[in-house]
């Protein structure tokens, strides 16, 4: 059973939906599995809790 985990800053439900429903169909033409057996998790991180090249997301 794939477990996959997406770390991302906040996101629509529609996006994080059409996300989901992406990486299942991966996961299922990849590997011939069933879909009730692809897990994917979304870990939301707000934009004051991570950066890049030295700023935080939520000072750009």
């Amino acid at each position: 059973m794939p477990v996959v985990t997406v770390q991302q800053g906040p996101r629509t439900v529609e996006l994080k939906r059409d996300l989901v429903r992406r990486i299942t169909d991966a996961f299922v033409d990849a590997y011939q599995i069933p879909a009730e057996t692809v897990q994917v998790w979304i870990q939301e991180v707000p934009t004051d809790s991570w950066g890049t090249a030295g700023q935080l997301t939520a000072d750009k």
